[in-house]
């Protein structure tokens, strides 16, 4: 309907483009973690539930960010919540590198953990509230790439520092420690983005509801075309000519039956369901696992690489079919691969021996490993990685988009923050398998709730969902 011009169209592309930075440092900031513990626990002399907290303390922060943010965007703006939160990822990759004592460093990444808060739900509902629904999916794994993309960009960083250094706590350059360095590679990305988001828009839809009519139609000719820009406009009207207040929290209560709207519900289960099934452990603590399993430091800071390139594989066949195939098929494949994956996985483990130091041997089960290992990672960004925050950014009536973002937003750090928190003491309590175990299990639930409350969003324009 809307979009003819091949110059409307790349537009959009780039002004998608600057906004996943967002996700970008989301991903990076998330996966720098992995090959700092090591540097952690010797700095700050932390226990495994110090170093727990140490490495889960940034979802604090993301939790209490992806709450507030939609609420404050709804208020002053997608971009400017953008901008203060490219602020944040630049305080915080500073801060987290100066660190002297475990409080401090804390205090730093709960500060870069707004930012990935407040990036997680702005980017994807930015990118939905820009993009047409034609390319509106495709558009939004964008946030997926971009993710992975920074996940894998630590990794290589983590990977060539460590190994021009020799090792996480060596030192390194200025006398440092190289896991100090780790962090302060993500001022240049998190620069890049704050410069960047000084030169896209802000959306339509925000500035409608705002009553910046003058502005929104200025937009929106630059976006879709002057031939489309009033009747696009007229759309978004009339999507909100039903509630004209402005959006509020209270707004996700059905006032006829004084309770939660079932599709609140349906974001809170998609976000919770994606960190349960523990893809987190892997991205956060992939380097202690393959230690743990017996790889040497250097061995399993390169299969983190690996695992990099793979999830970019999968998100690359997630962008180019969404639209085609559509949301649901792609959630019950990657959940009925996750269970089968995470499965043999408990076997390799629960069938690998124990070594001198208190290391698993894997021996011949570490193909088995390696393999459902990865092929895991492939089938959750085929899958949960991107196509919950398509969802979730478009599922939403315009009404309470942000809202219901903030509530789902909380949902998913929270459940994050639980899962890798608990790792470090079930990795002592009940072993590899016996967490493995738990999330194969979780991922076999996940399967069920996709197939009975999921409804498909394909093609669909966001003034037509309904909640």
């Amino acid at each position: 309907m809307f979009m003819n011009n091949k110059e409307n169209v790349l537009l959009i592309v780039l002004v998608c483009f600057v906004a996943t930075i967002g996700g970008f440092l989301f991903g990076f900031d998330s996966g720098v973690i992995n090959g700092t513990v090591d540097g952690l626990q010797t700095a700050f002399s932390s226990s495994s539930a110090g170093t727990g907290f140490n490495v889960s303390s940034m979802l604090i922060g993301c939790a209490i960010g992806a709450f507030t943010a939609g609420k404050l965007a709804d208020q002053f703006g997608r971009r400017l919540i953008l901008i203060v939160a490219a602020i944040l990822f630049i305080v915080s990759a500073w801060g987290s590198g100066v660190a002297d004592t475990s409080f401090e460093f804390v205090i730093y990444r709960i500060l870069g953990g707004l930012a990935v808060g407040a990036a997680s739900v702005m980017t994807p509902a930015y990118i939905s509230e820009i993009a047409p629904a034609r390319y509106r999916g495709t558009l939004s794994t964008l946030q997926q790439v971009a993710i992975i993309f920074g996940l894998f960009s630590a990794f290589v960083s983590n990977y060539f520092l460590a190994n021009s250094a020799g090792g996480s706590t060596a030192l390194f350059w200025l006398d440092l420690e190289t896991w100090r360095w780790m962090f302060w590679v993500e001022l240049v990305p998190a620069s890049l983005f704050f410069i960047a988001l000084f030169f896209i828009p802000e959306s339509p839809r925000y500035l409608i509801m705002a009553g910046k009519t003058e502005v929104a139609m200025i937009v929106l000719t630059r976006l879709y075309g002057a031939d489309s820009t009033q009747s696009k406009h007229d759309e978004i009207v009339a999507s909100l000519a039903v509630d004209k207040h402005k959006p509020k929290l209270s707004d996700l209560i059905d006032k006829s039956k004084n309770k939660l709207r079932p599709i609140v519900w349906i974001g809170i289960g998609l976000a919770t369901f994606q960190q349960l099934v523990g893809i987190n452990v892997v991205f956060y603590y992939g380097a202690v696992l393959w230690q743990a399993a017996g790889f040497t430091e250097s061995d399993a800071l390169l299969i983190n690489i690996i695992s990099g390139v793979v999830s970019i594989l999968a998100v690359f066949v997630t962008m180019y079919f969404i639209d085609k195939v559509g949301r649901k098929p792609f959630l019950l494949i990657g959940s009925i691969g996750m269970t089968v994956t995470l499965a043999a996985m408990v076997y390799a483990f629960l069938n690998a021996e124990t070594g001198v130091l208190g290391n698993l041997e894997l021996g011949e089960q570490g193909i088995v490993a390696l393999v459902a290992a990865n092929a895991y990672v492939f089938f959750f960004n085929l899958s949960w990685g991107p196509v919950m925050w398509v969802m979730l950014g478009e599922m939403f009536p315009n009404q309470i988009r942000g809202s219901g973002l903030a509530v789902a937003g909380f949902a998913q750090w929270i459940a994050n923050f639980l899962i890798t928190w608990s790792f470090p003491i079930m990795l002592t309590g009940v072993g590899l398998a016996g967490a493995y175990g738990f999330y194969a299990i979780c991922a076999l639930i996940s399967v069920v709730f996709v197939f009975m409350f999921l409804h498909e969003t394909k093609g669909k324009e966001l003034e037509d969902m309904q909640g």
